[in-house]
């Protein structure tokens, strides 16, 4: 398995960093995880750690190739969300810690994800968004019913708002688990918090798949996010994975 990837996390205009992001590759097969703990919450950093480390596990324990990959996404995902809801055991339920997530993972030529509230995944091709996850979230409803468009979603008073998250609650949330994506040759993805998706278009996310490498393409358009969304920009995590064959 040919692959270029790269990992980053930029702290914006916030005192903490409360997301997570990070790449396993084993034997053929990669995971990408970000996971945007949720600053409003008691605890939300420990919440993106907790769910980061969950999901290595689950990928370590798992044999090459993975033979039920969407299982293997909504049971890692149902062992993360028990485990954040364990860390707010005696919490009133307003600060419970609690985070949203996108995870991907890639092996034999195609790419299956999941994903909980408004975290993404993008699959990118020829310069072009070929597809994305769709959030779990009123703003996201809006944009489905043609109400809004998608500049208008970006300033939208209830653009912060998610319908559902890890944690908090003891029952499974509202997953989005998808089937196998067929990758070719220099498509690109990438899983990121909302906090770059909201700073920067999606002929700017788009334009990531051109050229030879991710890493600094991918940087470029994080600090792009930055600054578009200063000075309330928010913590702005994303890894991005370019299948070369």
């Amino acid at each position: 398995m040919e692959i270029d990837f790269a990992k980053l996390s930029l702290a914006g205009n916030r005192q903490e960093n409360q997301d997570r992001v990070d790449v396993f590759t084993d034997d053929g097969a990669v995971l990408m995880v970000v996971v945007d703990g949720m600053g409003g919450h008691a605890e939300g950093a420990k919440a993106a750690e907790v769910t980061v480390a969950t999901l290595r596990e689950c990928f370590a324990a798992e044999p090459r190739p993975l033979l039920d990959p969407q299982g293997f996404l909504t049971l890692s995902l149902a062992y993360a969300h028990a485990r954040v809801v364990a860390l707010g055991e005696g919490v009133p339920m307003d600060h419970k810690p609690r985070a949203t997530c996108a995870v991907c993972l890639v092996q034999d030529g195609g790419a299956y994800w999941a994903h909980v509230g408004d975290s993404r995944i993008y699959q990118l091709r020829l310069g072009e968004i070929r597809e994305r996850t769709r959030d779990h979230s009123h703003v996201e409803l809006l944009l489905r019913e043609g109400l809004i468009a998608e500049r208008e979603a970006r300033s939208h008073p209830m653009r912060n708002f998610v319908e559902c998250c890890l944690g908090g609650d003891t029952p499974l949330p509202n997953m989005s688990v998808s089937g196998r994506k067929p990758v070719a040759s220099g498509d690109v993805l990438m899983v990121c918090t909302d906090g770059l998706w909201t700073g920067v278009d999606d002929g700017e996310i788009a334009a990531i798949a051109n050229g030879a490498a991710v890493g600094k393409p991918l940087r470029e358009l994080a600090e792009k996010a930055v600054a578009n969304n200063s000075p309330h920009s928010d913590n702005t995590s994303a890894a991005a994975l370019r299948w070369l064959g």
